[in-house]
């Protein structure tokens, strides 16, 4: 959100950096109706409430019907650097607040992909329910060597293997005594925790991490 700073406080900001630089010296008059009315393209009332913050903090010493005294070039440089430090720390917030924004925007556009990556996830399952899974026979893994029955691969994981690829052959519903091999990519169909019971039958829960 963009802040933006009153006219007259600008006027008035504007006005300090014009003593504090020597344009005003110390002993001057200037006139708030003809002169920075006029010059600043605003209201009277406008310039008289610049002036107004000046003379509150002793910068100009304001009397009616005679001007307006330049008193302390000293004070108009502390007030320049204090609007200058406020100036920054608003952009620094305004800064902050945009990040926020645009992060809750990206955190809430993410969580939108997210939704629809499960709808969508739920619907092909529920369209295609016989999906496979597939898991690789790494060096790693448990049961090389054995058969599928030998090591009740269903009793043990309620899935059941549809096919086994080895190398360039797939074969399609290996029966009980296939071998696992290295390198095997097996084939299974289950419910949807079925693929963790495999991975875990399959691997030592370390490996699986």
């Amino acid at each position: 959100m963009k802040i933006t700073r009153p006219r007259y406080q600008q006027i008035a900001a504007d006005v300090a950096m014009k003593i504090a630089q020597g344009h005003y010296v110390e002993g001057e008059k200037i006139y708030v109706r003809s002169s920075l009315a006029s010059q600043y393209g605003v209201s009277f009332e406008t310039a008289r409430r610049a002036i107004s913050i000046l003379a509150d903090i002793k910068i100009v010493e304001s009397t009616k019907g005679s001007g307006v005294l330049i008193k302390s070039k000293e004070k108009a440089v502390e007030f320049v650097q204090r609007f200058h430090d406020i100036n920054q720390m608003s952009d620094l917030r305004e800064e902050i607040y945009s990040n926020l924004e645009q992060q809750v925007k990206q955190s809430n556009q993410l969580k939108e992909l997210i939704s629809e990556f499960m709808y969508k996830t739920e619907r092909f399952r529920a369209v295609y329910p016989f999906t496979p899974f597939e898991i690789e026979i790494t060096k790693n893994a448990k049961h090389i060597g054995e058969s599928i029955s030998s090591i009740q691969f269903w009793h043990n994981t309620s899935a059941t293997i549809i096919a086994i690829q080895r190398s360039e052959q797939i074969i399609i519903s290996p029966g009980p005594y296939a071998i696992i091999t290295l390198g095997d990519i097996i084939y299974y169909v289950g419910d949807e925790n079925c693929h963790e019971r495999v991975k875990n039958f399959l691997f030592s829960i370390e490996e699986t991490i």
